[in-house]
């Protein structure tokens, strides 16, 4: 029964499948950040500004904490959607296992990490007075359920290694139904403030983490989980490292300079980290429909080189970067022209609105861009080469940001020369990327029976 949901990436037109593979997995990120709006609407009309804020400053830091360990989970992707086109059943079960093991063993450490970094760190990004202390409360119990959600992304990436995105996304809107009752009994009903979202939070990837879990233990084949035979197996856990940690450094080299420009924001009044908070969550529905390209990017051209159809190179880039920019630019002009409306849905302050348009009027039209720089590196981690895009990434988003809110910004201290930094470095970044893509490229030269398919 489990194949059924599988995705044979290797032969016939992309255009479809890609469709098939992505669409789900648009559906259940945007449920997910339809959930986490939940959160910062119930916390915006019931428990105020300060509370908003203490919730929306938090995205950063606690990215830049378990980034490490969702690299892991990409690098487990990869490593299952090439034995997978390679045919290697045992090879696959053997990577299962591993991520598994890795999962719940990284989510103690890092949840424990996390823990007790929360305040220091925050501290450190200047969080406001009035902010810090329930901000600190979130995290640590967010940091609590740390391993649930671990677990859930391990579980998920590899289910999308080989082109099961719709459990996953049934197994969210679940968790997320739960997540929003939570909210509504211990915001609304028991006034537990940040604390009642954050148990909800919790609860909800605990729920999620289960049925993934269980999925995997009933599936059919090769994926099959028996968690009597968890254990890391060497060769494999050195498979996921080298994708992996270069992806998780990436991440936290990302997270780095937007924890400084979050710190940037801080430096203003709690009204602009709150018009802040609402637009960044809801560019992050665009982010999240332009990411399920990055993971097709990542899953075709992992199984595509695993099955060493290298002819099929090519036609994975082109389709991925058309879909990628064409869904970028129409919910980026669509959020743009309804900024307003849409960020007084989290909190009808003027003043919230007026500070929370000015970001979306930045970054919501160049968004795009950011989709295609994430696409290339999915593609060229799909085709093994994880280090390269982690330098050029590190060097053109988080370096570029760094040195311009050291001189630019530094030298004319408004939102706007802020908030340009994202697309000037997304679209830096991407042009060197696509270099790369063309260099490693052609280490993959088609067999003599192969058609080029351009």
């Amino acid at each position: 029964m489990s194949r059924k949901y599988e995705i044979d990436m290797t032969s016939g037109s992309l255009w479809g499948k890609m469709l098939v593979f992505a669409i789900p997995l648009i559906l259940s990120s945007m449920l997910q950040l339809l959930f986490n709006a939940a959160d910062l609407v119930v916390i915006g009309n019931f428990a105020g500004k300060e509370s908003l804020s203490a919730v929306g400053c938090t995205g950063s830091l606690v990215n830049l904490i378990v980034n490490l360990l969702l690299g892991l989970s990409v690098g487990a992707s990869v490593l299952v959607a090439q034995y997978y086109g390679a045919r290697q059943d045992k090879d696959v079960n053997e990577t299962v296992h591993t991520a598994i093991t890795v999962a719940l063993v990284g989510g103690v450490i890092v949840g424990i990490i996390g823990f007790f970094l929360s305040k220091p760190m925050l501290a450190l990004m200047d969080t406001p007075d009035d902010v810090i202390d329930k901000a600190t409360l979130y995290m640590r119990i967010y940091f609590v359920g740390l391993p649930f959600m671990s677990l859930y992304n391990f579980g998920a990436s590899l289910l999308r290694a080989v082109g099961d995105t719709k459990r996953p996304m049934i197994y969210l809107a679940i968790a997320g139904v739960v997540n929003v009752i939570l909210n509504l009994f211990t915001v609304i009903v028991f006034h537990m403030d940040v604390a009642g979202v954050a148990i909800a939070t919790t609860v909800s990837q605990a729920v999620s983490a289960v049925l993934v879990t269980l999925n995997l233990c009933n599936y059919d084949g090769c994926m099959r989980l028996d968690l009597k035979r968890l254990r890391i197996f060497k060769d494999k856990v050195i498979g996921m490292a080298k994708v992996g940690i270069p992806s998780g450094l990436q991440g936290m080299t990302f997270s780095i300079s937007n924890v400084l420009i979050q710190s940037s924001v801080n430096s203003f009044e709690t009204i602009v980290m709150a018009g802040n908070t609402a637009a960044a969550n809801i560019e992050g529905f665009i982010w999240v429909a332009m990411n399920a390209f990055h993971q097709a990017a990542l899953s075709f051209m992992g199984q595509n080189i695993g099955a060493k159809k290298y002819n099929r190179i090519s036609y994975v880039a082109r389709v991925s970067v058309i879909y990628v920019s064409v869904i970028g630019l129409v919910l980026g002009a669509a959020a743009f022209l309804a900024r307003e409306p849409l960020i007084g849905i989290y909190e009808s302050d003027p003043e919230v609105i007026k500070y929370g348009a000015i970001r979306m009027s930045i970054i919501a039209t160049t968004y795009f861009t950011c989709g295609i720089m994430d696409v290339l590196v999915g593609l060229l981690r799909g085709m093994g080469s994880s280090l390269g895009p982690m330098l050029v990434s590190v060097l053109g988003v988080c370096g570029l940001r760094i040195a311009w809110i050291y001189t630019i910004f530094k030298a004319n201290r408004t939102l706007e020369t802020l908030f340009l930094s994202y697309p000037v470095s997304w679209v830096i970044t991407a042009l060197i990327l696509l270099v790369c893509f063309f260099v490693v490229k052609r280490k993959f030269k088609p067999l003599p029976d192969e058609k080029i398919l351009v």
